[in-house]
């Protein structure tokens, strides 16, 4: 045996669900937003906060505390700068919507990812004779709260980038096809007080678009125009965007979306894809090939793609000049000029 292999790599890859799930669950209980309630807290003092059996809590907390997900400071335990500002349920730059949905959903679907792999089919509620993902969400309004929150969180850091790196100040109207809340419009009218636009998605969305644009003071700007998306035309724009939506479908419907926006784009206008693009060799961009499990976990047809793929499929639209732009981590652009 060779003395400088070890399988320690492989243990923590494979045991990585044990650190996923404390995490989750101190998310759930509110361990985060408590903490910065309370200030620092001692062991007992936060059992009891949180209404835990006193038998594993330290356990509980120091395993945060090694993961480096918690602080603790002569016996009392604190939030680290990142909890504190992005697992605090009280800011705005709260993040832990979509690992509230991963531990509400997701985590129990992919303990059937193997199933789905020998079959090709969704391992979520269409597999019990439920909904399927989106009928499932839509359809309650405590899970699209939390689905729309999860949604914002995830592509915060991206979208901040897309309203910093994308040429604005060539264009004057904006929409975001299947916008959500309206994080991105949110970012971009904030970035560039020219810009106005707003967010086309189905009409349930619309109080939640109204909450969240209004808590910036941007509702003379932005506007909801309610719709579906596979139905009809989109509204019309000198730049598009569709950010975490291409990857739900199937390719063609991928194609139909993109020639939509196509259509709906004067000359010169702009279609902005972003997603967690794969690197095009497929060696690097872990979290976008398992963000494609995901769409096989949730989705009929769904995947996700590489750079050279949407560009190619851009291209096949009719779209004269393409290129991919990494925002950050794991995510990047794609766009499109008519």
């Amino acid at each position: 045996m060779n003395d400088d292999l070890s399988p320690e790599k492989i243990m923590q890859l494979g045991l990585g669900f044990w650190g996923s799930k404390t995490l989750l669950s101190a998310i759930e209980l509110g361990l985060y937003t408590k903490i910065a309630e309370t200030g620092p807290l001692d062991c007992e003092a936060l059992s009891q906060a949180l209404e835990i059996h006193s038998r594993s809590a330290s356990d509980f907390f120091d395993a945060l505390v090694a993961l480096g997900m918690l602080n603790r400071d002569q016996g009392l335990y604190s939030n680290t700068t990142e909890t504190d500002l992005f697992l605090d349920r009280e800011k705005p730059s709260y993040v832990g919507g979509m690992l509230e949905m991963a531990n509400h959903r997701l985590y129990k679907f992919w303990g059937s990812l193997t199933e789905g792999l020998k079959n090709g089919q969704p391992q979520n509620e269409i597999k019990s004779g439920g909904e399927g993902l989106f009928d499932a969400v839509y359809g309650n309004p405590a899970t699209l709260k939390e689905f729309l929150k999860g949604m914002t969180g995830l592509s915060m850091g991206a979208n901040v980038e897309v309203a910093r790196k994308f040429p604005w100040k060539e264009y004057k109207t904006f929409m975001d096809i299947g916008g959500a809340e309206g994080g991105l419009t949110a970012q971009v009218a904030l970035a560039h007080p020219h810009i106005t636009g707003g967010v086309f998605d189905l009409p349930v969305v619309h109080p939640f678009f109204e909450e969240y644009v209004e808590s910036f003071g941007l509702e003379d700007r932005l506007e909801f125009r309610p719709g579906n998306f596979f139905e009809g035309f989109f509204p019309k724009a000198d730049v598009l965007a569709m950010g975490h939506i291409l990857h739900d479908w199937n390719i063609d419907e991928k194609r139909e979306l993109i020639d939509k926006a196509y259509k709906a784009l004067p000359e010169g206008g702009a279609l902005i894809v972003i997603e967690s693009i794969i690197d095009d060799d497929r060696r690097e961009n872990a979290f976008g090939l398992l963000m494609s499990l995901n769409m096989l976990i949730e989705t009929p047809g769904g995947f996700d793609f590489t750079g050279a793929d949407c560009q190619g499929w851009l291209k096949d639209a009719g779209f004269r000049e393409t290129r991919s732009e990494h925002l950050i981590g794991p995510a990047s652009m794609v766009i499109g000029i008519k």
